[in-house]
């Protein structure tokens, strides 16, 4: 098993590939029958491939979600980095003139 931390949107990305799949299989066997010209299933099976729809949008907001935080990452050392520039008093300027 990884000991690699998931990240803020990992959970959401798994999650959304695990019902597009379900969707995915239940396209599949619910697009069988009309091919087959068998008997069609019922409604509610015709729900069960809109799940494929639901886990790609799903995935999509956990990969956002992981883009924001990295930028949010990358971010903050840049601004720390910056602000020592800005024209204000640092620490020490601060302390010299006390």
């Amino acid at each position: 098993m990884s000991k690699q931390t998931m990240g803020a949107g990992d959970l959401l990305v798994r999650i959304g590939a695990i019902l597009f799949m379900i969707g995915a299989v239940g396209t599949i066997v619910t697009v069988a029958p009309l091919l087959l010209h068998t008997r069609t299933l019922p409604t509610p099976a015709y729900f069960v491939s809109m799940l494929m729809g639901v886990g790609m949008a799903v995935a999509l907001v956990g990969l956002l979600r992981s883009a924001l935080a990295q930028r949010q990452a990358a971010a903050a050392p840049a601004a720390e980095r910056t602000a020592g520039r800005s024209g204000g008093p640092t620490a020490g300027q601060a302390a010299a003139e006390l």
